[in-house]
């Protein structure tokens, strides 16, 4: 592995008082130190140079990094052309350049950048008998600060001050003056490099970090990372796909280790949309954009034997089902879940698409048992689909209804064994989702090896749930691509019905297709310039962070840091505690801003008295608002047995990611009725009190008080 050779010691190398031996003749002697030995410890690591790394080379460079930053907190120093012993290398400048072009795409992938590259020149000298020397004259030594592949971060401020401008036209005048004190980068001179790698812990930079599996690639001739230019259009796309040095970065090859035309198309920028010169649609590129205004969440219910979790997992990790098991084991979170089968917890799952619609392989390129992460998902796809699984069985209802209404789903997946006809979960699924407001699509699941018999059975009896008047759904079977657009904006009205198979894979390839082609129903894009909302839905503590919340962001945008003030509440006794957001995740992505229409994680400043305080279901504010125990709303009481509400009824609501006992104060009669029935609002036989009695069918507006807390 180069990089990490040792000390070559050559007893038989000659000397030529007419010919300077080349930097990379093997008789040359690294036996002149220049620098210290290398400590094992420590934030500074020693390289001799990088050739053509492979792609678990590039693993192992990135985890020598990611130690190197941590022993530095947050930055270390590396020192190019120079041996574990401190001896200089004696390489050129080419050599040089490239190693430290890709330690900083190195970097760049590790939410890290070069602060600075110095490169080092006259250290080491002929001297009169041809041996290597090394140079006494101190002030002949050249060290020359080169601009970094991606910026310092000082190249993305809108900004820029007036001072620096002045410096570097100083420099621009001085270099102009003294030509003879500049690097030489022809073959011959001995070169060195000094880089001092930065971590950024607010994502400043870019959305979209470089991937490591871009820089496997072998890299063809490159430009020297200085031009700089004015639009997404005119940079350089060199087969590392890395940009240029002002910053503008295009993202992870999506074909793994190869490049090719539409990945280009889509490449990412900063802050700016590209389009291509055959599509007049314009494409934003951002991975915010990506995690929010295109990204479809759908909701995945059904009963407990219906296959969830294995076509989740199925169409996450692009691998067929072994029919026991092995598609869901891979998503399941708890120990339980594996050994039963049976998910108990609501979880989400990403599913990429690029702009032509090819669905993204959750599997690694390079390691075929290992799993993409979601921010490798995310930052290679151009269009997302988040796959919510919730709970099947009967006593994990309360779970499902949780994750449908604080879920903020687009779209619900009904799923159906054909080997059964449906339950009464299927129908309480059904009722749910419709209930919300929720477009269903109908997949019927296990259809290898089911007897002709039973398939028919099942689908009629579905299709008969769907024409009820209480869903009011006409099934339209999908049996080919036309029969997508056919359906594609009438889902309000038809629900599309899939027969799939994730052990054959058979009707995989048209739910993939239709997943990708549903538009986007909930635009929490428009409630930007609202003021900030974020629900919280779980609560961590994680070692050296703190307390971290996880949730969704309803409403406006927050700029997290040292100045970013949030309140945080209601507690039991109704008030907000105030903190700091220190930082943010979207997709295990650091980043400094999030918006409305994402999913992210904000690390909060709270001290151990006040993380007691808090739980599931608040909020996080940007202004100080104020709580309530009472509200109103009007319900439809839906199908039940023995079902009336009436004064003093106690119900368990559920609102957004709020949860909770709350009791009716007060019923008011609303002359409309849903199920076309003819609801009985008088009290019970020999009841003396005249109050409301609401039957299913009836639809009313009532007062409720929380029964616990605001």
């Amino acid at each position: 592995n180069i990089g990490l050779w040792k000390k070559e010691k050559n007893v038989n190398s000659t000397k030529d008082t007419t010919v300077m031996p080349q930097p990379h003749c093997a008789k040359a002697k690294r036996s002149l130190p220049v620098v210290p030995a290398e400590d094992e410890d420590g934030n500074t690591e020693y390289k001799r140079q990088l050739h053509n790394p492979s792609p678990s080379r590039l693993r192992s460079l990135a985890t020598q990094m990611v130690y190197r930053l941590d022993e530095g907190k947050g930055r270390c120093i590396y020192f190019i052309g120079v041996e574990d012993d401190g001896c200089h290398s004696m390489l050129d400048y080419a050599t040089i350049s490239e190693s430290a072009r890709i330690l900083e795409c190195i970097a760049r992938s590790l939410n890290a950048v070069v602060l600075e590259r110095k490169m080092i020149q006259n250290e080491i000298i002929m001297g009169e008998d041809g041996a290597p020397l090394i140079s006494s004259d101190k002030d002949g030594v050249i060290v020359e600060t080169e601009p970094p592949l991606f910026g310092n971060g000082r190249l993305f401020n809108d900004q820029v001050d007036s001072n620096e401008i002045d410096k570097e036209d100083e420099k621009e005048e001085k270099s102009a003056i003294d030509i003879a004190k500049t690097i030489r980068k022809e073959a011959g001179f001995y070169t060195r490099c000094e880089l001092t790698v930065q971590r950024v812990e607010t994502h400043l930079l870019d959305p979209s970090p470089v991937s490591l599996s871009v820089l496997a690639k072998k890299s063809s001739s490159i430009t020297d990372g200085t031009e700089e230019t004015k639009d997404a259009t005119s940079l350089p796309t060199d087969s590392s796909g890395m940009g240029n040095a002002n910053g503008s970065v295009e993202g992870s090859s999506p074909h793994g280790l190869e490049l090719s035309s539409e990945s280009t198309a889509t490449g990412r920028t900063i802050g700016e949309t590209k389009t291509d010169s055959g599509n007049d649609e314009e494409k934003p590129v951002s991975i915010s954009e990506t995690l929010s205004s295109r990204n479809i969440r759908v909701a995945v219910v059904g009963n407990v034997d219906a296959g969830k979790s294995t076509l989740i997992g199925t169409l996450t990790t692009s691998g067929l089902d072994d029919g026991r098991g092995r598609s869901r084991t891979s998503i399941m979170k708890h120990r339980h879940e594996i050994e039963s089968g049976r998910t108990s917890t609501a979880t989400s799952h990403l599913m990429g698409f690029r702009s032509n619609g090819e669905p993204i392989g959750g599997r690694d390129q390079i390691r075929a048992n290992k799993h993409k992460t979601e921010d490798e998902v995310a930052r290679e796809s151009f269009r997302i689909v988040t796959l919510m699984d919730l709970a099947g069985h009967e006593k994990y209802l309360k779970t499902t209804i949780h994750g449908v209404s604080s879920g903020m789903s687009d779209y619900s997946l009904i799923l159906v064994n054909s080997r059964h006809p449906p339950t009464h979960m299927t129908q309480h699924h059904l009722n749910l989702c419709c209930s919300f407001g929720i477009p269903v699509i109908v997949v019927f699941t296990k259809i290898d090896g089911c007897p002709e018999h039973a398939m028919k059975t099942s689908k009629q009896e579905v299709f008969k749930l769907l024409r009820a008047p209480d869903i009011g759904k006409k099934p339209f079977v999908i049996r080919k691509e036309q029969d997508i657009a056919t359906c594609a904006g009438k889902l309000h009205t038809l629900a599309p019905v899939f027969d799939t198979s994730c052990v054959t894979g058979e009707g995989l390839d048209l739910l993939r297709k239709m997943l990708f082609s549903l538009p986007k129903r909930r635009r929490h894009e428009n409630k930007r310039n609202r003021p900030f909302e974020f629900l919280v839905e779980d609560i961590f503590n994680v070692p050296g962070v703190g307390s971290v919340v996880s949730g969704f962001v309803n409403a406006g945008e927050l700029s997290v840091g040292a100045n970013s003030h949030v309140f945080v509440g209601p507690t039991d006794d109704g008030t907000f505690l105030k903190t700091v957001a220190k930082s943010a995740h979207i997709a295990r992505i650091n980043t400094g801003h999030i918006t409305s229409g994402q999913s992210a994680c904000l690390a909060l400043s709270l001290s151990k008295d006040l993380r007691k305080k808090l739980r599931r279901g608040m909020v996080v504010l940007r202004n100080s608002p104020t709580s309530t125990r009472e509200f109103d709303a009007e319900i439809c009481v839906l199908k039940g047995e023995g079902t009336t509400i009436r004064r003093s009824y106690q119900a368990y609501v559920h609102i957004l990611n709020v949860r909770q006992s709350a009791f009716a104060k007060n019923i008011e009669i609303i002359n409309n009725n849903v199920l076309g029935l003819t609801p009985s609002h008088g009290p019970p036989l020999g009841d003396d009190d005249d109050g409301i009695v609401l039957r299913p069918g009836s639809r009313a507006k009532v007062r409720f008080e929380f029964a616990k807390r605001p």
